[in-house]
């Protein structure tokens, strides 16, 4: 029998070893992470997290998972939103769960502080450690590109939303010109692992980063894959030329 495989970069590994490189990969990144996202975008990841959040548009009462939220950069956006409108109208306290595979991660974001509605845990977008029809919204950030079963992860994803749950997943993805696709690759493959190298001490992980961009499914396609996992109503919106897009979808 075949083993399944599982890309990990530009390589193609054994499927059950992916978890563990990947792990390894934030382990040896996870202090230096939001340092990194600034370098590496010039801060402009900053306002495409501010037009995910926008576009959740959290509430008073709502419960979010924010899967692969390790250092809490989203989740805070969220809760601080929560907190306002339920400020202007009332309402019980969101509530949002932090779900992250990687402990180091987690252990970054709890450093820097965090808030009252946030909660943290270590768990696997793919075996996510939750009932069924349990939040009101899903957000990954950054994140889904690094599981192994990609399918499995939207799959779950799907089965945690109560009927009508959003889900929103912000993503690196494919230029939509050629022009901006060869500037992108020469800044992303020369520049990004060099900053890694200068800044984190760890060339080779920034240079998987890189990498995996790169493998992961063009606008379209992920989009036909959030369809057959049971999502409705899949809208594109691409951020900076489609360097990152949102997808977002609906539990009906």
């Amino acid at each position: 029998m075949t083993k399944a495989s599982a890309t990990f970069g530009f390589k193609d590994v054994d499927a059950s070893a992916k978890a563990g490189l990947v792990r390894g990969v934030f382990d040896r990144v996870a202090k230096n992470y939001d340092l990194m996202n600034d370098v590496m975008s010039g801060g402009v990841h900053r306002l495409w997290k501010d037009a995910v959040a926008a576009r959740l548009n959290p509430q008073p009462g709502e419960i979010i998972i924010d899967c692969a939220g390790g250092t809490g950069d989203m989740a805070r956006r969220f809760a601080k939103m929560a907190r306002a409108a339920q400020e202007r109208r009332g309402g019980p306290d969101a509530l949002i769960n932090i779900i992250d595979y990687n402990a180091e991660m987690i252990g970054a974001g709890i450093e820097k502080g965090g808030a009252p509605e946030i909660t943290w845990t270590v768990g696997d977008a793919q075996r996510l450690p939750l009932p069924d029809a349990y939040a009101d919204a899903y957000v990954i950030s950054f994140g889904i590109r690094n599981v192994t079963d990609i399918d499995a992860a939207l799959r779950e994803a799907r089965r945690v939303l109560k009927p009508g749950g959003r889900f929103i997943c912000l993503e690196f993805s494919k230029p939509v010109t050629e022009a901006l696709s060869k500037a992108y690759d020469a800044y992303s493959f020369k520049l990004i692992p060099q900053f890694g190298e200068w800044l984190a001490k760890d060339r080779d992980a920034y240079q998987y980063l890189v990498e995996s961009i790169r493998r992961f499914p063009d606008q379209k396609t992920f989009a036909s894959m959030m369809e057959n996992a049971g999502f409705k109503r899949v809208t594109i919106t691409n951020f900076t030329g489609g360097v990152a897009a949102m997808h977002q979808g609906w539990a009906v």
